[in-house]
């Protein structure tokens, strides 16, 4: 056997140490799961999260935390239905779009035409909407219609049919989605329907915000003419400070949706901050998401339960291989530093 030399010894630790990075990198290597909200326009679980969750300032912000509570306005990235696959129409009921008929958002949902609103006019618009966890998808934007009535629960016969903005994959600019479209015409208080349904998951996102045409918010009369205006504040965008600290108190920021080992979608679906309608489908536990500190970057290439599982038992077999290697090393560095006296 040839002697153990210093230059062999020094090889030998450098390769050793070199699989620890190795083995960071795939423990971490784990897709992050998706949240967000429309900032621009502001959703109404965005506004009201901005203005604070425990003393909320308008009296429509304050009518959904008694509610539903605070929780709900914590959650703001996390109105969604985990097992989604396009199917928004069937699987959310009228009067519920606004909360995906997760009762937890049920405040969400109650109609009022004093909700914080954006200002808004017809024509070109970039929007932009505030990805805490970012994925690849595709983002549907839906108009009420001329006559919607904002006194009235929500229903998707009071949305166009088809959306007036859509976008595949948009960019991501300081954490948020830009993309642009045309905004048809308007008058009074309109409502902007947000759908986000990732492809890499059948999971989808949903956001309400309300908009105001033809002046500052909450004036003029809601598009049917018939409604008086009530005064209601600006929507404003939660920033990047008030996001950091609220995401402490946030049951969806950290969790991610889960694991679903039982196979019965609850425990994706509560995890990530929603509860599935009854008649929801069974979601692919494959699908599910394994969320690790400093996997954003990844969230991008989409994966699952199962992609998480097997990166996980790979990073351990790694980890064990590297212990030994190195316990292997400083043993026989040992042997030859005695034989070598």
């Amino acid at each position: 056997m040839p002697a153990i030399t210093p230059a062999r010894r020094r090889a030998a630790a450098v390769a050793a140490l070199g699989a620890t990075p190795l083995v960071l990198t795939v423990l971490t290597a784990v897709p992050a799961s998706a949240h967000g909200s429309l900032t621009d326009p502001v959703s109404r679980v965005s506004a009201c999260f901005a203005e604070g969750p425990e003393h909320p300032r308008s009296a429509a912000c304050v009518a959904a935390v008694a509610a539903g509570g605070t929780q709900a306005l914590y959650d703001w990235n996390g109105v969604n239905i985990a097992n989604a696959a396009g199917n928004h129409r069937q699987l959310i009921p009228d009067g519920k779009l606004c909360s995906a008929g997760n009762d937890k958002f049920k405040g969400l949902d109650l109609p009022r035409a004093d909700w914080p609103a954006t200002d808004m006019k017809a024509g070109s618009h970039t929007f932009r909407f505030r990805a805490t966890a970012p994925h690849k998808g595709s983002f549907a934007l839906y108009l009420t219609t001329a006559g919607y009535d904002p006194t009235k629960p929500l229903k998707w016969s009071d949305l166009e049919e088809k959306p007036f903005a859509e976008a595949t994959d948009p960019e991501l600019v300081d954490g948020s989605y830009v993309f642009d479209g045309t905004v048809p015409e308007r008058s009074g208080r309109q409502l902007v329907y947000t759908v986000w349904q990732r492809s890499d998951s059948p999971e989808a996102f949903y956001a309400c915000s309300d908009v105001a045409f033809g002046g500052p918010s909450g004036s003029g009369t809601s598009g049917s003419g018939s409604v008086a205006a009530v005064p209601a504040p600006s929507a404003s965008a939660p920033s990047e400070q008030e996001i950091t600290e609220g995401a402490q108190k946030s049951s969806v920021e950290h969790g991610g949706h889960g694991d679903d080992d039982a196979g019965t979608g609850a425990a994706v679906t509560e995890a990530a901050g929603a509860t599935a309608p009854a008649n929801a489908p069974e979601p692919d536990s494959a699908s599910a998401d394994v969320p690790v500190a400093g996997a954003d970057n990844l969230a991008e290439t989409g994966g699952g339960a199962a992609t998480g599982r097997l990166a996980m038992g790979g990073a351990a077999a790694v980890a064990l291989g590297a212990a030994a290697l190195l316990v292997s090393v400083r043993r026989r560095a040992a042997a030859a530093t005695r034989r070598g006296r």
